[in-house]
């Protein structure tokens, strides 16, 4: 069975692609600050699909917890494809750059940037050797428009994304995407414009669909939208928050 990594793997978008992983047949390693809601996700998985699913509660900027998380995709036989989804915002709610505490930006670098990349330098002699090693990091639109409050989330998600196009580079045995899901409901939303939580947004499982064809088709590494992989032919560029 092929096996996944995904940060950030109790709720939200990472819950919904974990699920979505698990019905296809693939075994997971979830990670997630919170051990109580991480333990019920990986158990509900495990119950729902009978595949593997191991749970590794903590943080990403550990270093140790990152060396826990590939050697738990050791243990279920290596790492074909790694998922950076854990995120932080840097100041809930979002606020102007003349606001933003510097604490809070070192703090959506170091998880945002930092971390994705530690997590990427553990697991690459494990995706190397993979037929079909993939990274997927996610992105958002915050990372090439100027939206006002966005500024600190949105310079962590574009220092990912340059950091994922090197990484293409770098690495031409892998497959390496930076993915704009666009907007959705999920508690990062919430928590970063809480006057919005009553509009009505997609669901990340609505998004979910685009995740699974890159896996499929495995298209050229680089930057894309969900709703215009939901929408048509393979194509790269930018979309929504």
């Amino acid at each position: 069975m092929p096996v996944a990594m995904i940060t950030g793997g109790s709720k939200g978008l990472g819950r919904a692609l974990a699920g979505a992983l698990a019905e296809e047949g693939w075994d997971l390693v979830l990670d997630a600050r919170t051990a109580r809601v991480l333990e019920e996700t990986a158990r509900e998985l495990r119950g729902r699909y009978g595949t593997r699913v191991v749970a590794v509660p903590g943080d990403v900027t550990d270093a140790a917890h990152r060396e826990d998380l590939v050697a738990a995709a050791g243990s279920l036989g290596g790492l074909d494809l790694l998922v950076s989804n854990a995120s932080v915002l840097g100041a809930e709610p979002l606020v102007r750059l003349d606001a933003l505490p510097l604490e809070g930006l070192r703090r959506a670098l170091e998880t945002n940037v930092v971390a994705a990349l530690g997590l990427v330098q553990e697991a690459l002699p494990s995706l190397r050797v993979s037929e079909a090693g993939a990274v997927v990091v996610i992105s958002s639109d915050a990372a090439a428009e100027p939206y006002p409050t966005w500024g600190g989330y949105g310079a962590s998600k574009a220092a990912l994304d340059q950091l994922a196009a090197v990484l293409g580079e770098e690495e031409p045995g892998l497959r390496v995407w930076a993915v704009d899901p666009g907007d959705m409901a999920t508690d990062l939303y919430a928590a970063a414009v809480p006057e919005d939580v009553d509009a009505t947004r997609p669901s990340p499982e609505s998004v979910v669909p685009a995740f699974l064809r890159l896996v499929r088709e495995r298209p050229a590494g680089g930057r894309y939208a969900a709703p215009a992989l939901l929408e048509g032919p393979t194509g790269q560029g930018g979309g929504a928050r």
